[in-house]
């Protein structure tokens, strides 16, 4: 976890004050926890490592007005995500394992408590389900295989939380199974240690007393609501049953004893590494002995108030595809403590940087320039906002002005063979080239018109009067 530092804005010359030994000593305490790659035995330690940060300063030589630049690090770094996410993929394709890191990314912060406000306390979203203790929670069987896979890829990209780790699986194991795309953001805090684990017994039980009573128990204190809860059942299109794990489905069906993966369990539908609405069409119909079905999974369509939402998602995919993918991203961020505060997204241009930049101006004065030396251009302070967005390569083009290249001429229009075509669809690049060619070869250029020839032009108004005096002739 990397930690976030505030510059306050000094003169030049001063330096900067050094970290008290306090600070790096309650930083430098660790703590052990299980590594769950094959390749390496005994605990893996937390060891203390200076947080690092960059400054570039805007002002010139001594005394000039300084525009400081700080950089500061966020828990996770987000070129270290994106690659760990290509990695994903293709592990997916390798393992299909989808449906584990589903459950990953979900029982890390389904703990969240929302009345207890402290962090960790509240659970959430905090990769302590990497931890022992949490990790032999009832409801986690089987995620130690989960742990397993994913552990090569931390140890690949240091610089990333297990908190993001454990979502970006989860988020991307979704959208790979065809699913919809999630709207997520990153910068989750990882714990430290084991004593930070949550308690047993957030997580939802799949044959409760009361099936319906229950989901609303452990969803409404996760601060979720009924739309949420059926849209996030909606997830179990996705995997199998084990009943060495949950003690619930068939060791295997005609639809799991072939794999892909490792053979058998009972999953809810047909194609179960395919991200769809048809696990509500099944659970509605129940024509398919072999396709399993919970005590949870019927009160969807039992409970008035979950059948309404149940129902329309069976009908309409696409409704089903928006809801669910609000929901799984607001799950995603339950109980996190994210660094910066408001997190970043892979996706955006804004926030993909793994770091925030805060421009600070100094209160310096500047130095008045020398007398025989005629004074700069003055041009006003840039703001200290959001980079302006920049415009596509093509309407920039069309937009350009003479000051666009400094004051010259405007620049002559480069050749673009589809400007005579048809129907203004695109041409291929090699009858782009012939046509280049040809221009070309009659003594045309990309920069200037091609030049009358006038021997030419004399002979083919000859040649055209003697057609015409041969047809009056006849």
């Amino acid at each position: 976890m990397a930690e976030r530092l505030a510059a306050s804005l000094l003169p030049a010359a001063s330096p900067s004050p050094a970290p008290s030994p306090s600070a790096c000593r309650a930083a430098a305490n660790t703590a052990s926890f299980p590594s769950s790659c094959p390749a390496r035995a005994g605990p893996l330690r937390l060891r203390y490592r200076p947080a690092r940060f960059s400054q570039k300063a805007a002002g010139r030589g001594r005394g000039g007005g300084a525009l400081r630049v700080v950089r500061c690090m966020a828990a996770s770094d987000a070129a270290q995500l994106k690659s760990a996410r290509e990695d994903i993929k293709e592990l997916f394709k390798t393992t299909y394992c989808h449906p584990i890191m589903v459950r990953l990314g979900w029982h890390d912060s389904g703990t969240y408590d929302k009345n207890i406000e402290e962090w960790p306390q509240r659970g959430g979203a905090d990769g302590s389900l990497r931890f022992d203790p949490e990790l032999s929670h009832g409801a986690n069987a089987g995620l130690i295989n989960a742990l397993k896979l994913i552990q090569p890829i931390k140890d690949k990209y240091p610089g990333i939380t297990y908190a993001d780790l454990f979502q970006l699986a989860s988020a991307t194991a979704i959208e790979e199974a065809g699913g919809p795309k999630i709207p997520m953001k990153y910068g989750r805090v990882d714990v430290t240690a084991p004593e930070q684990c949550p308690p047993e017994g957030r997580l939802p039980d799949a044959g409760p007393r009361d099936p319906a009573e229950h989901l609303r128990e452990v969803f409404y204190r996760m601060g979720l609501d009924d739309k949420e809860i059926v849209a996030l059942s909606g997830a179990h299109t996705l995997g199998r049953s084990r009943p060495d794990r949950s003690g619930w489905g068939k060791p295997e069906t005609k639809y799991t004893k072939d794999g892909p993966g490792e053979p058998g369990g009972q999953s809810w539908t047909v194609e179960w590494l395919k991200f769809d609405n048809s696990y509500f069409k099944d659970i509605k119909e129940r024509r398919d002995q072999d396709l399993l079905v919970l005590p949870t999974d019927a009160a969807l369509f039992e409970d008035p108030a979950f059948k309404v939402y149940a129902e329309k998602y069976a009908e309409d995919q696409e409704a089903f595809f928006k809801d669910y993918a609000e929901a799984h991203a607001k799950l995603s961020n339950l109980g996190a403590k994210f660094d910066p505060p408001e997190g970043f997204s892979l996706d955006d241009d804004t926030g993909a940087a793994p770091a925030d930049e805060k421009k600070e101006e100094a209160a310096a004065t500047p130095e008045p320039p020398a007398a025989a030396a005629p004074p700069p251009p003055s041009s006003p302070d840039p703001a200290p906002a959001a980079e302006p967005t920049l415009e596509p390569v093509a309407a920039a083009v069309a937009t350009a002005t003479a000051d666009d290249n400094n004051g010259a001429a405007p620049q002559p229009e480069p050749f673009v063979a589809a400007k005579y075509s048809y129907g203004k669809r695109e041409l291929s690049d090699s009858m782009k080239q012939k046509i280049r060619a040809e221009y070309e070869g009659f003594g045309g250029s990309p920069n200037k018109p091609l030049q009358s020839n006038y021997f030419l032009n004399i002979m083919i108004l000859i040649a055209g009067l003697a057609f015409l005096t041969s047809l009056v002739m006849n």
